[in-house]
């Protein structure tokens, strides 16, 4: 097998001593074709030209000498590093890093990045990395042919962002455009780039994006804005407007519904806007959906109070549900047998509601049932006390519905990409 296997992160400035002692001794190069190409290649080394890392990685362990791999960027972010360390190969692996692609791009925009989130969009990944936009206030996306800026705008229809499109950081080409997305897919893009979506409001962006102080942890401060420790708030923080906005339910719900980021949640019914900003504060991007204009008042409202990015839809369900993109889980809370059975046809994962009574919990669960749901029930009793005088203060029963899919969608595996 190899004797050494070295990755070399490119940038596109000159390689360093240690990246040129490598190459000098390497056998085998593996690399884009702009890689094999850079003078630095010794001309007598085997060249490799790198498309699938696997097998590049198969051809380096059975190679008797030293290997080097070349990659754009920082290669152990989203990169090469992760697949040739698999034991399966039995690999030894140097790195050499460059700068990656993100530190770039975010410095060609001027912006700091520890409070960013960053994802990798490929065509199997392109929906996850647009709910992450979606509910992330700056977000760093790793594009791929069929992935790009234009795709990204596209299904973000409705959502205000900024894009700053980095291409071909690094190179002779490279060019950095600023955009809103509704002018991005107007647009023809060259790859690779890096596109950081900007906007929105709120605090999921992190803490110092908003305060200009210094930060704590990389990507979403989980502690801000101030507020108080937990989920399922209590009444004070979240007012209870009927059966099915008592805060029992809410955290039963919830905790079926499993919110997380790359999910995209609807809220049908959405009342007061509760579980709707809670769903947020997972991570999970949330389309809220009410007939009333004072609970799309209120959920707007509840998003700012908690800081969590929401898109609140006025309309009456199920006909507004027909232009909604595709859901991940769905939590109904109102409308009965013809809004189960309308998002049943939608396929989410797990689909949430609760019923008055036995008979509607019954009619429920049959429609649940028709779609193809496996269905579970519970019939909840909640108890508010007075600890004044430990008298009972207010009580609440309701029966609580789970649909959920025999054999759910799996997520994409996580796959290398561009640094």
């Amino acid at each position: 097998m190899a004797d050494r296997v070295t990755v070399i992160g490119w940038d596109g400035s000159p390689l360093t001593h240690a990246a040129r002692s490598a190459l000098s001794a390497a056998t085998l190069v593996a690399g884009a074709a702009h890689h094999l190409a850079l003078p630095e290649v010794p001309p007598r080394a085997e060249r490799i030209r790198l498309g699938s890392v696997g097998l590049a990685a198969r051809r380096i362990a059975q190679h008797r000498g030293s290997a080097v791999v070349l990659a754009d960027g920082d290669p152990g972010l989203f990169g090469v590093v992760r697949t040739l360390r698999a034991p399966e190969y039995g690999l030894e692996v140097e790195v050499v890093p460059a700068v990656s692609s993100v530190a770039t791009a975010f410095a060609r925009a001027g912006m700091p990045w520890d409070d960013a989130q960053i994802v990798v969009a490929h065509r199997r990944t392109l929906r996850l990395a647009v709910n992450v936009c979606r509910a992330h206030t700056k977000v760093a996306v790793l594009t791929s042919p069929g992935a790009g800026p234009a795709e990204l705008a596209l299904l973000l229809d409705g959502i205000h962002r900024t894009f700053v499109i980095c291409e071909e950081l690094g190179t002779a080409r490279e060019q950095v455009t600023v955009l809103t997305s509704d002018k991005v897919a107007d647009h023809m893009w060259r790859d690779p780039n890096v596109v950081i979506v900007i906007g929105g409001t709120g605090g999921t962006g992190g803490a110092a994006s908003l305060t200009g102080t210094g930060g704590w942890i990389a990507g979403r401060d989980p502690g801000y804005p101030p507020a108080e420790r937990g989920w399922a708030l209590p009444p004070a923080d979240a007012p209870a407007r009927g059966e099915g906005e008592f805060a029992g339910l809410r955290a039963a719900q919830l905790a079926r519904l499993g919110p997380r980021t790359g999910d995209l949640v609807w809220d049908i019914g959405c009342g007061s806007g509760a579980l709707a900003a809670e769903a947020g504060r997972f991570g999970a991007a949330v389309i809220a959906v009410d007939n009333d204009p004072d609970a799309c008042r209120r959920s707007e409202a509840a998003a700012r109070r908690l800081g969590v990015q929401l898109q609140v839809v006025h309309g009456r369900a199920p006909h507004v549900l027909e232009r909604l993109p595709e859901p991940d889980v769905v939590r109904i809370g109102g409308g009965g047998v013809p809004v189960v059975t309308a998002v049943a046809d939608r396929r989410p994962q797990r689909i949430v509601t609760h019923a008055s009574t036995r008979d509607e919990a019954e009619a429920i669960g049959a429609a649940l049932a028709a779609g193809g749901y496996t269905v579970e029930c519970a019939l909840l009793q909640s108890v508010e006390m007075d600890t004044s005088d430990w008298s009972e203060r207010e009580r609440s029963v309701v029966f609580l519905l789970c649909g959920r899919q025999p054999d759910p969608r799996p997520r994409p595996p996580a796959t290398d990409g561009p640094g």
